[in-house]
């Protein structure tokens, strides 16, 4: 089932075309990559998905419904460029943007205890944002964004300024909240947590969208007949594929990358394989999402 859908946005200012023609669709209770180099159109997205700006052309639906300041209201938005009050304490902050959201003040007081709690914040209510280090001002701007229990949850490069425990802690909330019923927009330059994190993506490039689809099915079909093997006896290219590189592993096997030149598919690669060498493992190479974000990036940037 979808929540949000973006049906052919495009956004310029002056002489910059920020957007042209972007059409999305992210299902309810997915984790959405929204990825893209710097300057592709990302942000100005976000900020129309949030009626921050308005779009030139096209239509933002959020549960069938054309976006409103009050659907609004059911989306978290985590900026990348921060902006809690520095100077205000942590609980009378959270209280006062918890009731900008509509909850009630004696709710919103239960959720921010409970959400400090939960992000090992506890005793830091009465300290101000100056008080705080990165990380720890991070995880209270998380809190801000999620305590209404928002359908929509946008995370724009959530884990700057986390050490590998923190953000590993917010990776977990991210999860949970899904688990809960949450949809979430998941921005960010780094790829490995798009590995951990997403199941659905979709890259733009130079204002377009270039790459669109469940992650599983993209990297399936960007797999190029490509090989790990590890084995005993030497190898060599032949008719049937091309020996891309060769090494040692640590239990003194040779390990080969070969790339299939007959696209016959792996059990007949396998087999020429077994008359030449013993066969230890045999892996197909899945490319990663960073492999394929460079790939179409810059294939992009020939066109």
């Amino acid at each position: 089932m979808e929540l949000l859908r973006v049906d052919n946005i495009s956004k310029s200012y002056s002489s910059h075309q920020a957007l042209s023609n972007v059409s999305i669709s992210i299902p309810k209770g997915s984790i959405f990559g929204l990825l893209g180099p710097n300057g592709a159109g990302k942000t100005t997205l976000i900020r129309i998905i949030t009626r921050i700006i308005e779009q030139d052309s096209g239509e933002v639906y959020l549960g069938g419904e054309k976006i409103t300041p009050e659907l609004v209201r059911k989306i978290g938005y985590l900026p990348e460029e921060r902006g809690l009050y520095k100077k205000m304490k942590v609980g009378e902050q959270l209280l006062y943007l918890a009731r900008l959201k509509g909850l009630s003040k004696a709710d919103a007081t239960a959720k921010i205890k409970a959400w400090l709690k939960r992000l090992e914040l506890t005793g830091w209510s009465g300290k101000t944002i100056e008080d705080l280090s990165k990380g720890m001002a991070q995880k209270v701007q998380f809190i801000a964004t999620v305590m209404h229990e928002p359908e929509l949850i946008i995370l724009d490069e959530p884990f700057s300024g986390f050490d590998p425990v923190n953000a590993n802690l917010i990776k977990d909330e991210i999860f949970r909240l899904r688990e809960a019923g949450a949809t979430v927009i998941f921005s960010t330059h780094r790829m490995e947590s798009v590995e951990e994190l997403c199941d659905h993506i979709a890259l733009i490039n130079k204002s377009e969208k270039i790459l669109d689809g469940l992650k599983l099915d993209i990297k399936n079909d960007h797999k190029d007949g490509t090989y790990i093997v590890t084995h005993e006896g030497p190898l060599a290219s032949t008719d049937h594929y091309d020996l891309l590189s060769t090494g040692t592993t640590e239990d003194g096997l040779t390990e080969s990358i070969l790339k299939d030149k007959t696209e016959g598919g792996p059990n007949n690669l396998l087999k020429v394989l077994i008359g030449a060498v013993e066969i230890h493992s045999f892996i197909e190479k899945i490319p990663s999402i960073n492999e394929i974000f460079i790939s179409k990036v810059k294939g992009d940037s020939h066109a």
